[in-house]
């Protein structure tokens, strides 16, 4: 599928939707996936559930299969250099295996459903960060990440379109590892880390909506080159230094997931002060720019980053609050599209 017939399907969201990054506390993934499917009736993300099965984390999850990464039971990995083959195809091309377990869950209870969806996978950088780490050289680390996770990503459009055929999916890479693109030590050039990214967002535009998520300060201008449909940030984190490149990337369709509720630090019960902080952060973007009416109705609403790490109460208030701020978004787009005749 072209980029121009993808981000039509992207204008087609109605603004103001919630959804959320992926990951949650839960050890009962039928309980997660009723969650994720009564609060966010719009577009409900599949959970992973890390603390269910450590096979569930974002790193063990992407290096499983590869040919010459053990993936251990508590997620850790194992490398044998021998055989860690940049030309390899990683196995379990069907991802029926423990670390999909949830995801298989809930494209099970989404089959008969019409509409969006949304999907996750580990974006290059951040496997290949994880596999240098574990003692494979920089350049056969991000060589075997790219050829993995662009592997990973057919394969889960693939599914997706078998178990649930009426779905549209929107699939994020997250990319944790892009907060690097800031520190001199990265062991991969910075160009190179934004083809990886783009590469495996290709293989992802041709079935589905594509977004990509950074949970820090990056260098916003550099990663929104990378071609991502919908840019999914935390609120702050350098964005207004990028104003002038994200107005021209809303104007060329580009929508934003704003991560408007923190996820590390005390949120309050009621969506006031969330809203409020959205609202400034978009008064300053307009100030570098930014086009005030694109700013709200080309954005979607997310919690900053994943839920794993909180109590499922707590997860559950924040994905709350997600759909509130949600809501007042929706109805302040309207509005605007309504004043300008749009």
């Amino acid at each position: 599928m072209g980029n121009e017939a993808a981000q039509a399907r992207v204008i087609g969201f109605v603004p103001g939707v919630d959804t959320s990054i992926g990951s949650l506390p839960h050890r009962d993934a039928a309980a997660a996936v009723d969650l994720v499917l009564s609060r966010q009736t719009r577009l409900p993300a599949a959970p992973s559930l890390p603390q269910r099965s450590p096979l569930e984390g974002m790193v063990a999850q992407a290096a499983w299969g590869i040919p010459g990464v053990d993936v251990a039971a508590d997620g850790s990995l194992d490398l044998h250099l021998d055989q860690l083959d940049p030309e390899a195809e990683p196995g379990d091309d069907a991802l029926a295996g423990e670390p999909f377990h949830t995801l298989r869950l809930f494209l099970d209870a989404v089959a008969g459903r019409e509409g969006p969806i949304k999907l996750q996978l580990t974006g290059p950088v951040t496997l290949g960060l994880a596999l240098h780490a574990a003692g494979a050289d920089a350049d056969r680390a991000f060589a075997v990440a790219g050829r993995a996770v662009r592997s990973r990503a057919a394969a889960l459009l693939d599914l997706t379109r078998s178990a649930a055929p009426g779905c549209e999916p929107v699939v994020f890479l997250d990319e944790p590892g892009l907060t690097g693109l800031l520190h001199p030590d990265l062991p991969i050039d910075r160009e190179a880390a934004i083809d990886l990214t783009s590469s495996a967002l290709a293989v992802l535009e041709r079935g589905a909506i594509t977004g990509l998520h950074v949970c820090g300060p990056t260098d916003w201008k550099l990663v929104i080159q990378s071609g991502p449909q919908i840019l999914s940030a935390p609120l702050g984190l350098g964005l207004a230094d990028a104003a002038d490149t994200l107005g021209r990337y809303l104007d060329d369709g580009g929508w934003i997931a704003w991560g408007a509720v923190p996820t590390d630090e005390p949120i309050g019960s009621s969506p006031g002060r969330l809203w409020r902080q959205l609202s400034a952060a978009w008064c300053e973007l307009v100030q570098g720019g930014c086009d005030p009416v694109l700013l709200r109705t080309h954005a979607l609403v997310t919690p900053a980053c994943g839920l794993a790490n909180h109590g499922t109460s707590q997860a559950e208030r924040v994905l709350g609050l997600t759909r509130q701020v949600a809501a007042r978004l929706h109805d302040q787009a309207i509005g605007v599209r309504l004043a300008v005749g749009a």
